[in-house]
C-alpha cells in the first residue's frame, strides 16, 4: 500500500498532466462554460488513458463524500469516502470495492483497522468497539476466525481459535479476579477437555459441555482435598469420590461446591455491530453531459454490488460513447463481420443467467440451509490436508452428519430458517481437491455463502435437476440424483489422482458434495454438488454449443428468433469448425484421448464437451470499438483478457512483457480451454441430419471456452433398457445411449474431427 504522501504526490503529478492536456485542448477547441463539477471531470476524462489512475473529489446528490485516487469511474487506489450517517473509510480500493488495507469508523466511535477483501473485513485486523473492548486476530467475512485475542472491557481476555465469530478450537480466557480456563471450545462456550484455576488456588480439571463441567473431572481445593468422578448440573447424575489431604479432611456438599465454584463461570458476551462494512452502500454517479440523458446516483455496496431496489434499466455504471449506445439500443441481434467480410448474426445478449432467489421464492429455505451447511464446513478448523491422502478418506462411508436446529446448537449458530440436517461426503478429499485447484477458502464462502442471494435457472435440465449460480458466476450447484452420488463416490479416488496427473484436463471440476434432509414426516433429501462454472468471465458468451457427437434429438427446436446468447445448441445446429494453432492442438488431442479414456474406464457414457464463443469484432475501422466485446479495442496490435493476452503476430495465447528497447518477451499465461483465442471457420452440411459438413474458408476470430461436463452417468440398466428400446426405432449409432467404449470412441472421433489445426 502507498503511503498517503507518496500517493498525494502522484496525484499532483497526475492533475499537472490534465490540466496541460485542458490547456492544449483548449487552445485547438475554444474553452466552453463548465455547467457541472461531473462534466469536469469527463472533460478531464477525455484525456486520460483507460485505467490511468487521477486524483477525484466527489460530492454527491445523497449527501455521501468522496476524496482519493479514481480510476475508470471507481475509486480506486487510496481514498476516503464519507457516508451520511457518519461512517468513514480511508484505504485501499480497488475498482470501486474495498480492497487491501484501511480503517473503517462507525458514528459510535467503533473502528475496524486492517485487511479487506471485496468489502468485507477479511485478513489481519483489529476491531474497537464502542465502549473500548477490542479484538485483534484474523478474520473471514465480517467475522472472526482464525486466531485473535479479544480484551473485553470488564477486563475479562480470551487468547486463542475463532470460527464463525465465535471462540472455537483451543482457547485461554483470563478473567478480570485472576481466574483462568485453558482448554478447548466451540460455538462459543468451554466444551471439551479444559482446566480451570480460580483466583483463590483452587482448579477444576476435566469436561465441560456449554460452558459446565459434565462428565469425569477432578476438583481440588487450594489447601488439597478433592473431589473426583463424573460432574454434572442435575445432583442425581453425579457420582463423586471425595480425597482428604494433610491440610483438610472434612467433606463439603458437593452440590454446593458446585453452585460456589463451577456454576456461573460467565463468559463475557460477543459485541454486536449495528450495520456491517459490507452492507454498506456507495453511490455511483454519471456525467450529465452532452447527449446522456439525466440519470440518478446508484446505490453500491462497499464490495462492488449493486443496490437491488433501482431499476433494471441503470444497470451500467460506466458511460457508453455515442456509437456504443446507438448500436446497444438495437433491439435485433448484432452484425459481426469475418475477415473475409461475411457477416454473423449473434443471438441476443442476455446480461444476467436466472432468476434471485429472494424470500418468497420456493427454494428460499432451501438456499440457506446450503449456504449455513457450506459455511459450517469450510470454515471448521482443521488440519492443513496433504495431497498424498490415505485410502480410508476416499471410503463411500466417510460422511458427516450436522444438526442444524433454528435455536442453534453447541456445533452450529442459531438461524432464521427450518430445522434440517446437512451431510458431507467425503468432506478431507474435497477440502483436498480445492486446495488442489487453489481455491482460497474465504473466497469459496464469499461467493457462495456471502450476502448475495444465489440464482436459479429458469427451468431443470433434462434429467429434472435444477441449477444454482452464485453472484459471481464462479459456481454452479446442481441437484443430483442418488446414482449419481454413488458414480462420484465411486470414482472419486481415480477423479482426484486424474487431476493430479493432468494440469491440462477438461473434465468438471467438483468441489464439494452435500445433502440436506429436512424434518418432519417428509423426510426429504436434496443432495446437492458444487462444480466450476466454465463461462466464469468479463467475456460476453454468444454462442454455447453442448456437443456429444450423436444426431438422435440433437437438434434445438427453436426458431432463430428466440435463440438467446444462453441458449445451449446441439451438435446438429453447429455450423462451425474451430481452429486452433498447431500447439495447442496436439495438447487438445492428447487430453481428449486421456479424459476419454478415463470415464471409458470408470463406465461413464452421455457425457457433453460445453463450447462457448465470444465472437471478437475484427473490422474495427467500420464498426468503432467493440461492444461484443466488452467494450476492448480489438485493433491493437495484442489484445489483453481475464487469463492472459494474445499476439496477432505470432497466433499465440502469449503474454508480452514489452520493454523499452526493440524486443519484447513472450511469456504462455493460457491454458487449455478457458480464455483460447482461436478462429473458426463456417462449415456447411448436405442434408440436415449429417454431424459434420463441408468447410467453407469463411473465418470468424473468437475467445474460447470448453470442457467436458455431465461426468456422473453409469450405463446402468435404465441406460440399457433405453438403448434397446430406441435401437428397434432409429439407427443404433444415432442415439446418445450407448456402452461406455462405444460411446468414448464416438465422442473422440466426432470432437477430433470438427477441432482442427489452424494453418
Amino acid at each position: 500500500m502507498k503511503s498517503e504522501p507518496g500517493a498525494m504526490k502522484a496525484w499532483e503529478a497526475t492533475i499537472r498532466k490534465t490540466q496541460q492536456a485542458k490547456k492544449q485542448a483548449s487552445n485547438i477547441f475554444g474553452s466552453a462554460h463548465v455547467a457541472h463539477v461531473d462534466d469536469e471531470e469527463t472533460e478531464q476524462n477525455a484525456f486520460l488513458e483507460a485505467g490511468e489512475v487521477y486524483q477525484a473529489e466527489r460530492y454527491l446528490s445523497n449527501g455521501d463524500y468522496y476524496t482519493g485516487q479514481w480510476s475508470d469511474n471507481f475509486p480506486h487506489g487510496f481514498g476516503k469516502y464519507w457516508w451520511t450517517d457518519g461512517c468513514i473509510y480511508v484505504g485501499d480500493w480497488f475498482k470501486g470495492k474495498t480492497m487491501g488495507r484501511g480503517t473503517f469508523s462507525w458514528p459510535t466511535g467503533a473502528t475496524y483497522e486492517g485487511e479487506f477483501k471485496s468489502g468485507y473485513m477479511d485478513g489481519e485486523g483489529t476491531y474497537t468497539g464502542p465502549t473500548g473492548d477490542t479484538y485483534k486476530g484474523h478474520w473471514v467475512m465480517n467475522l472472526k476466525h482464525g486466531h485473535g485475542v479479544k480484551e473485553y472491557t470488564n477486563g475479562d481476555i480470551y487468547d486463542g481459535e475463532w470460527c464463525g465469530g465465535l471462540q472455537e478450537g483451543n482457547g485461554e480466557y483470563k478473567w478480570k479476579d485472576g481466574s483462568c480456563y485453558i482448554g478447548e471450545w466451540s460455538n462459543g462456550t468451554m466444551c471439551g477437555e479444559g482446566k480451570l484455576v480460580f483466583f483463590d488456588g483452587s482448579m477444576y480439571e476435566g469436561e465441560w459441555d456449554e460452558g459446565l463441567p459434565k462428565g469425569g473431572g477432578l476438583f481440588r481445593f487450594a489447601n488439597g482435598c478433592a473431589y473426583n468422578g463424573n460432574w454434572s448440573k442435575e445432583p442425581e447424575e453425579q457420582k463423586l469420590t471425595f480425597s482428604p489431604s494433610d491440610d483438610c479432611d472434612v467433606e463439603h456438599d458437593p452440590q454446593e461446591l458446585y453452585d460456589v465454584y463451577l456454576k456461573d463461570n460467565l463468559i463475557s458476551p460477543q459485541d454486536k455491530v449495528p450495520i456491517l462494512p459490507s452492507q454498506k452502500k456507495l453511490a455511483i454517479w454519471r456525467s450529465s453531459k452532452g447527449t446522456e440523458p439525466p440519470v440518478r446516483p446508484r446505490r453500491m455496496s462497499v464490495d462492488g454490488r449493486l443496490d437491488g431496489n433501482v431499476d433494471d434499466e441503470f444497470n451500467k455504471m460506466r458511460m457508453l460513447d455515442d456509437h456504443e449506445r446507438s448500436v446497444k439500443s438495437r433491439d435485433d441481434a448484432s452484425l459481426i463481420p469475418s475477415s473475409e467480410g461475411s457477416p454473423i448474426r449473434l443471438p441476443k445478449v442476455v446480461k444476467q443467467q436466472g432468476e434471485t432467489i429472494s424470500k418468497g421464492h420456493k427454494n428460499y429455505e432451501l438456499m440457506l440451509n446450503l449456504q449455513l451447511g457450506i459455511r459450517h464446513s469450510v470454515g471448521r478448523p482443521g488440519p492443513m490436508p496433504s495431497l498424498d491422502l490415505k485410502s480410508s478418506a476416499f471410503n463411500p462411508k466417510e460422511k458427516v452428519w450436522t444438526r442444524f436446529p433454528p435455536e442453534g446448537s453447541k456445533h452450529t449458530p442459531p438461524h432464521q430458517s427450518c430445522d434440517f440436517r446437512w451431510k458431507d461426503y467425503c468432506p478431507l478429499v474435497f477440502r483436498t481437491l480445492r486446495m488442489l485447484f487453489k481455491v482460497d477458502a474465504a473466497d469459496y464462502m464469499l461467493s457462495i455463502c456471502g450476502n448475495d442471494a444465489l440464482r436459479e435457472l429458469s427451468s431443470p435440465g433434462k434429467s429434472g435437476s435444477f441449477f444454482y449460480l452464485t453472484h459471481d458466476d464462479r459456481y454452479m450447484i446442481k441437484t443430483i440424483k442418488k446414482t449419481e452420488v454413488k458414480a462420484i463416490l465411486r470414482m472419486l479416488s481415480a477423479y482426484y489422482n486424474h487431476f493430479r496427473s493432468y494440469e491440462h484436463t477438461l473434465l468438471t471440476k467438483f468441489y464439494g458434495l452435500h445433502c440436506v434432509r429436512l424434518t418432519g414426516a417428509a423426510q426429504k433429501k436434496v443432495r446437492f454438488i458444487i462444480m466450476g462454472n466454465l463461462f466464469c468471465t468479463d467475456h460476453v458468451i454468444h454462442r454455447r454449443f453442448d456437443l456429444k457427437g450423436s444426431s438422435l434429438g440433437r437438434l434445438t427446436d427453436k426458431p432463430e428468433s428466440e435463440i438467446k446468447s444462453t441458449t445451449i445448441l446441439k451438435d446438429l445446429d453447429l455450423k462451425f469448425m474451430f481452429r486452433l494453432n498447431k500447439n495447442w492442438i496436439q495438447e487438445f488431442r492428447r487430453q481428449i484421448d486421456r479424459d476419454c479414456d478415463f470415464l471409458e474406464q470408470e463406465r461413464i457414457m452421455d457425457y457433453s464437451l460445453l463450447v462457448g464463443l465470444n465472437f471478437k469484432d475484427t473490422n474495427v475501422s467500420e464498426l468503432g470499438t467493440s461492444i461484443v466485446n466488452g467494450g476492448t479495442d480489438d485493433s491493437t496490435d495484442h489484445v489483453s483478457d481475464p487469463g492472459g493476452y494474445y499476439c496477432h503476430s505470432y497466433n499465440q495465447p502469449w503474454a508480452c512483457q514489452c520493454g523499452l528497447g526493440n524486443e519484447s518477451k513472450w511469456v504462455n499465461l493460457a491454458k487449455l480451454g478457458i480464455n483460447m483465442h482461436a478462429r473458426v471457420e463456417r462449415m456447411e452440411r448436405k442434408n440436415e441430419l449429417e454431424l459434420i459438413g463441408e468447410p467453407t474458408g469463411v473465418c470468424y476470430d473468437v475467445v474460447m471456452f470448453f470442457g467436458i461436463i455431465d461426468i456422473l452417468q453409469d450405463y446402468d440398466i435404465t441406460k440399457k433398457l433405453e438403448h434397446a428400446y430406441k435401437s428397434f426405432q432409429y439407427d443404433p449409432t444415432s442415439i446418445s445411449a450407448v456402452d461406455p467404449r462405444q460411446y468414448s470412441r464416438r465422442f473422440r472421433d466426432f470432437i477430433l474431427k470438427i477441432f482442427i489445426e489452424d494453418a
